[in-house]
């Protein structure tokens, strides 16, 4: 009998309730976030391993040739072989408040047809923003986690992805990013709750000792500098931040029908219901014998194939759950009857339909 094993799915059934978390980690604070920079650069130094001319990769010649031109050295595109240079993307998060001078990490992806980046330096990338502004400059030697080898005869390895490579503190920024949120922020959930924005409200009044925070709508809390904290920012979102919330969520099942995976909420409440269910296995087995002719016979020796088919139909069991079951219930319930993770899914969409479940259900 092949148990339902839901491992640390079974927590959420079994949790008695659920614990209070920091409010820095229910809400973000709106404007204060990541930005995105991408730019264009050259990989040189490759091994043999760069774009190859000719196969749909001429941009990475112009490229080339356009650098050299604004070095003073004049040539033409015919006059340059590409199998040491790679065109890539480098790409890069901008933290809020960034400073100018500050380092940060960069990726490099080629988006030609070289096989490989190891060995590489990126040439002075300049890294764009959204708004067309440069607000770094990224160079430097790649790290590549990854190899790709290959043969004469065309056999080769290839270990990870050796097109893509890593600049630890590779990109200077060169603009500061300057953000001023001023004598009112915004706090936005990250999973909208009316519940939940309630009590966030409620715990940061209750912290700083007066009204500073006020719910709009269920993913959205207004706060208000008090006075003597306009100069002091910092030491006012760390206060507010500290707070302590037990957030509240909808009850929900969610179930992966690929993999039979079922994550259920520890508030999902089931009503009184009854199941059904059987197992029909049928085995086709097929076992080749060999068919001797009698002597004199002129017969040959033939291969005679000998198929069976075996039906086996599992015991039926009804089960009868009670109002208030929980999860834990039920699936206690069902490995008693050797119900599999994917049978399960069949199941909780079977008392869905007939509304005994009190939860969202939602197929991935």
């Amino acid at each position: 009998m092949k148990k339902i094993v839901l491992a640390a799915i079974l927590l959420l059934f079994t949790a008695q309730g659920v614990w209070a978390v920091r409010v820095k980690d229910l809400v973000q604070i709106q404007g204060v976030r990541e930005n995105k920079l991408s730019g264009y650069g050259l990989v040189v130094g490759l091994n043999g391993t760069g774009d190859k001319a000719g196969t749909g990769t001429q941009y990475t010649v112009n490229a080339l040739a356009n650098m050299l031109r604004n070095m003073g050295i004049q040539v033409t595109a015919d006059e340059l072989k590409m199998k040491n240079v790679a065109a890539v993307v480098v790409t890069a998060a901008l933290p809020p408040f960034a400073r100018s001078t500050q380092k940060l990490d960069c990726t490099v992806s080629s988006m030609g047809d070289a096989t490989s980046l190891a060995g590489g330096t990126l040439i002075s990338a300049p890294l764009y923003g959204p708004d067309g502004k440069v607000y770094a400059l990224a160079q430097g030697p790649l790290s590549v986690g990854g190899f790709a080898v290959s043969g004469s005869s065309g056999t080769g390895m290839t270990k990870n992805f050796p097109t893509v490579g890593m600049i630890p503190g590779g990109a200077v920024v060169e603009r500061s990013l300057d953000l001023n949120l001023g004598p009112q922020m915004t706090l936005v959930m990250n999973n909208p709750d009316f519940t939940t924005a309630g009590r966030v409200v409620n715990s940061i009044n209750a912290k700083l000792g007066t009204q500073v925070a006020s719910a709009a709508d269920l993913s959205t809390i207004r706060l208000d500098v008090p006075a003597s904290y306009q100069n002091r920012l910092v030491d006012f979102i760390s206060l507010v931040e500290s707070a302590d919330v037990t957030p509240d969520n909808r009850a929900r099942v969610i179930v992966n029908e690929r993999t039979g995976t079922v994550i259920v909420g520890s508030e999902v409440k089931i009503s009184s219901v009854a199941i059904a269910h059987g197992n029909l296995r049928i085995k086709v087995t097929e076992q080749p014998q060999v068919s001797q002719p009698l002597p004199l016979s002129q017969g040959s020796t033939t291969v005679v194939p000998q198929t069976g088919v075996d039906v086996e139909e599992g015991g039926k069991r009804l089960i009868l759950l009670k109002p208030g079951t929980t999860i834990g219930d039920l699936v206690n319930a069902l490995n008693a009857v050797g119900v599999s993770p994917r049978d399960l899914v069949v199941i909780l969409q079977g008392i869905k339909r007939s509304g005994a479940l009190y939860a969202d259900l939602e197929v991935i």
